[in-house]
């Protein structure tokens, strides 16, 4: 990407395809021609794109969204609550056949709707990740459910052990549950132990709203994963991951401290 004039001490930015400072986007019912759109200004900052739960079984011209999107060279997955709904209808390999049909390369496995023991969850990982790249989820999307911090650790590391590529920490679209309190705010006692436990490369967030990506960016860097992206806020993210928007403003720039023009 060849950016349009130049500005001097912006923070790097891990060039694509990158391990770290991934962006995926939500897609939650896109036409044809609004992935065109979108890819026109985002496609240099998206890393990859999550059909939304289960819209890849409604929306028309499934194939040709997904043929747009690999045209750009930005890989596409079904949301885990798809997983999910083959599992609860004991249709597991007819998910793979899916898989296959849409000659699909990534795969969420996620337990967030559905009780499931996490060695079967692994298993499935273990099976999937022969066939695709995993991603797999970790945490409820039961509000109620608060699952500590210890327990986290212990599923990442297990996912990751299955064979998942990355784990996922849970918010939902609206970023309201999981990771976050149900105002939003980040649970950060529970991120801060996490990191201590998985590494950070192996982490994608899910951060649909503003505060949480600023505040995951101030914690970690340019180069967080961040997911749940809504695709006409991948262009804002990037300017927040530079420091070229006002949340992030001085975070880069002379360590933080404020800039005065004398």
């Amino acid at each position: 990407m060849s950016n349009n004039y130049v500005l001097n001490n912006l923070p790097e930015r891990e060039a694509k395809p990158r391990d770290r400072g991934f962006t995926m986007a939500m897609d939650k019912g896109l036409s044809v021609r609004e992935v065109e759109d979108f890819l026109e200004v985002a496609g240099d900052y998206v890393d990859i794109v999550k059909l939304g739960w289960a819209t890849s079984y409604v929306v028309p011209n499934l194939q040709r969204k997904l043929d747009v999107y690999r045209a750009a060279g930005i890989p596409v997955y079904f949301g885990g609550t798809l997983f999910e709904a083959f599992i609860a209808r004991n249709q597991f390999n007819d998910y793979r056949r899916v898989l296959d049909k849409y000659s699909m390369t990534f795969a969420e496995v996620s337990d967030g709707s559905l009780e499931m023991s996490h060695d079967k969850k692994c298993g499935y990982i273990r099976t999937l990740s022969e066939q695709v790249t995993v991603l797999s989820e970790v945490g409820s999307k039961d509000a109620e459910k608060i699952i500590p911090p210890y327990m986290w650790i212990k599923l990442m590391k297990a996912e990751l052990e299955a064979g998942a590529w990355k784990v996922i920490g849970e918010a939902r679209e609206g970023g309201n549950v999981g990771l976050f309190r149900s105002t939003g705010e980040v649970r950060s006692g529970l991120v801060e132990e996490i990191l201590t436990q998985v590494p950070f490369e192996k982490i994608l967030w899910e951060a649909p709203q503003k505060a949480q990506q600023v505040w995951f960016i101030k914690l970690l860097g340019a180069n967080v994963n961040l997911g749940n992206i809504a695709p006409s806020e991948v262009v804002p993210l990037e300017t927040i991951r530079l420091g070229l928007r006002g949340d992030t403003f001085n975070h880069f720039l002379n360590n933080g401290a404020p800039i005065i023009d004398k």
